[in-house]
This record gives structure tokens, sequence and C-alpha cells, in this order.
């Protein structure tokens, strides 16, 4: 986390905007941290409460589906109320869901605690957005953005090994209490750090005003289940693909992943600069994910992927990292003033949607026997995408 200071420092931005932006960042870290809380432990969470794999993955159905059916409300509560409010409440709820876990444990409070954890979650997106749209300057948005998204991905990529090495020394219970005392943590930090909430007044809407649900909002949110079909299809059955595929061993499969989520993060920096410098962020990501979709139907096309594979994944994933600071100032751009918050939290309902269609369709590419069409599958998501982040901003260049 310390690079985000780095590199704000070394652009010059005011003191004030990168203890914001720190802040933000730790909190979306956290996030990214919670959603795997529980997934590592699986194995000894089996053992210990006396249930199957699918007693255990509904935890994550549940999270996903609170998640989803509240992220909207509660951008329109950080509208209402001040995002810093909500953030803070949001990382305070989580830590207690999983700490009611660690106290009690039990399946019933694994259940409980993976419901609260799903309403947590839709606290992120419309508050973090909205506190840095509100308080980065325009000319260093791009770049915010993208350290926001890079600090979820670190926040994710530290989960695993973190909660199996508590696990490990402490016990299963004691690693969820670990999760949980983090977000307290966290909730304080942002409480302090950021700038206290400033609501404008409620005015009556005049009739020509901008609707919330308008078409590029609602074309947005279509936008981003693409992106999380794409994204979520390779997540989960890339390794699985190439090994039943190509028959690649585990661990090339596993470093072909590993290069794509690496990529990734690198990507979403690159474009944090990119997205400063150009107001074409439609075409910037269209043409991001429409040379990610090539990357990743090669893999299919190779004779003998091997080590390729590693390199195209790789490829892929720096391409459409590169996107996602382009695709939050598309949001930005098409919030009503005043409305980021919902804007961001009607938006982000997209990624729950996909995520949970995404393990769905192609688990049963993958149990018809046909592993070849996970990237083929992901490839057409990725250029579906493109279309979608494109054609608006040429037909609006057209007009």
């Amino acid at each position: 986390m310390s690079a985000v200071a780095g590199d704000a420092a070394e652009a010059g931005w005011t003191s004030g905007e990168r203890q914001t932006l720190f802040a933000v960042a730790v909190a979306h870290a956290v996030s990214h941290f919670h959603m795997l809380v529980f997934p590592p432990l699986f194995p000894l969470l089996r053992d210990q409460l006396g249930v199957g794999f699918v007693e255990l993955g509904l935890a994550i159905t549940v999270f996903s589906l609170v998640s989803a059916f509240t992220q909207a409300p509660v951008g329109f509560l950080v509208d209402r109320i001040g995002a810093r409010r909500v953030l803070a409440a949001g990382l305070a709820l989580g830590g207690l869901g999983y700490g009611a876990f660690a106290a009690f444990g039990g399946y019933g409070w694994m259940i409980a605690a993976a419901a609260v954890a799903g309403l947590a979650n839709a606290v992120y997106h419309p508050a973090d957005y909205a506190i840095l749209g509100g308080r980065i300057g325009a000319p260093r948005m791009g770049r915010a953005f993208s350290w926001h998204t890079f600090a979820g991905y670190a926040g994710g990529a530290v989960a695993p090994a973190t909660m199996l090495a508590l696990a490990a020394a402490f016990g299963a219970q004691v690693a969820v209490a670990g999760a949980a005392l983090i977000a307290f943590a966290a909730a304080a930090y942002v409480w302090l750090a950021c700038p206290p909430d400033t609501i404008a007044p409620k005015r009556k809407a005049r009739p020509d005003a901008p609707r919330i649900l308008s078409p590029a909002i609602l074309g947005l949110t279509g936008f981003f289940v693409l992106i999380a079909l794409s994204i979520g299809g390779l997540n989960g059955f890339a390794v699985a693909a190439l090994v039943a595929g190509p028959g690649l061993t585990l661990g090339t499969a596993s470093a072909a992943l590993t290069a794509f989520l690496v990529g990734s993060a690198l990507g979403v920096l690159l474009g944090g600069k990119l997205a400063d410098r150009t107001a074409r962020h439609g075409l910037v990501a269209g043409a991001g994910f429409a040379a990610a979709a090539v990357a990743t139907v090669s893999v299919v096309l190779l004779p003998a992927p091997g080590v390729a594979a590693v390199v195209l994944l790789g490829v892929a994933g720096v391409l459409s990292g590169l996107c996602m600071p382009s695709r939050d100032m598309m949001v930005r751009a098409a919030a009503p003033p005043g409305q980021a918050g919902a804007a961001f939290g009607i938006v982000s309902t997209g990624f729950n949607i996909g995520g949970i269609v995404s393990p769905l369709l192609f688990g049963w590419l993958m149990d018809g026997g046909h592993p070849s069409a996970v990237f083929v599958a992901a490839a057409v998501f990725m250029t579906a995408t493109a279309l979608a982040a494109a054609l608006p901003e040429l037909r609006r260049r057209a007009g």
C-alpha cells in the first residue's frame, strides 16, 4: 500500500488527496480480502462443522445474492447520508459478521456471517467511488481509480495465504477473528483519514434533470455483467480447462492463471495513467478488451500451448486490466450530479449478476467435455464488452 502514497507524491497531489486515496485503497483491499475469508478454509471447516462442500459453497452463494440485492440501495444511501459514514459502517459490519462466527462457530453462524459480509460488500464500490470522485482532482482521477482497483487485487491476493497461515497456527475460528479485526482497524482508519461528509441540500428535481436510471447507466450495468462473465470464467476455470484440454501440467496451468492475474494488476496501473491522458474512455476500453479477446482465444488455436499459454494469458491480463480505470471514468461521466454513489451502486450490481451466472455457465462447458470452449466463451464475452464500450462513444461522435 505504500506504493499508493509514493505514486501520489510523485504526481504532485495534495496531502489531502494522498490521505484520502490511501484510506479508500485500504478499504478496498479489505473488501477483496473479506471475499476470500471462508473459501481457503473450506477443507478445515468441512471437518470442523460436519458439512459437505455443497453446504460450504452455499455461504458464497448467500454472500453474492445479498450483495447483488443491496448494492443499488446502498448506493442511494451513500448519496443521502454520506460516503464516509457508509464506508466506515460497512467495514465495521463486515467485522461484526466474521467476528460472530469466530465467537460462536457452527454452520448457522457461518451462513449468517456470509449474509452480513455480503451486505458489507455492497458498501464498497458506491462509497469508494463517491469519496474519490468528490475529493480527487479531475486530472488525477484515472490514477486514483487505478490504485483503488489495484488495492482490491492486492487484498484478494494475500487473503488465501494469510487465512491458511493463521488457521495453521491458531485454528480456523481464530483466523476468521483476524479477518474481523482487520475490518475494525480499517473502519477506524477510514473514519479518521477521510474528510467529513458534506451532503448537498436536496432540491426538487427539474423535469429536464438527468435520471439515474438512464440508458447510459443501464447500458453500463450490462457492460459490467459482460466483464464479470469473461473475467470470472477465466479466474474460475482456466486452470481446469488447460489441464483437461491441451493437457498442460497443473503447475503450468496455474502459472498461466497467475500470469493473467498479475498482468491484470499491472495493466490497471498503466490504465490509470492512460485514463488521465484521454477523454475517449469508451474507445480505450473497447480496444483493450478486443485485443484481450484475441489473446485469449489464441490459447486454444495453438497446436501446443505450453509456455505460450502463460504468455498469452499474461498479455490478456494486462490488456483487460488496462481498461478498468477507463471503465470507472465512463461510469463517473454517466452519473448525474450528486448521485455518484447510486450510479456506481447500480452498475456494480452487474458484477454480482455476472458472478452468479459465470460459474454455472463455464462449469456446464467443463462438465460437457468442452474445455476449449472456456477460452472461446471468455473471448466472445470480451468482444461483446468491447462493443458495449466503444459503440456508444462512436455513435456520440458520429452524431
